[in-house]
């Protein structure tokens, strides 16, 4: 699916691999449907705080 980029915008970022894989079990612990789901996710927690 093509990311409609008048509403998104594409970030390339570097994470260290113990992060990637807390990431990857909070998605398939919450049954998201990929990564990028589980990192919007998780920022969006982190910024409502």
């Amino acid at each position: 699916m093509a990311v409609d980029k008048t509403k998104n915008t594409q970030k390339l970022v570097t994470l260290p691999n113990e992060m990637i894989e807390k990431i990857d079990h909070y998605w398939h612990d919450n049954k998201l449907k990929n990564r990028s789901e589980a990192i919007r996710e998780l920022i969006e927690k982190g910024l409502s705080k």
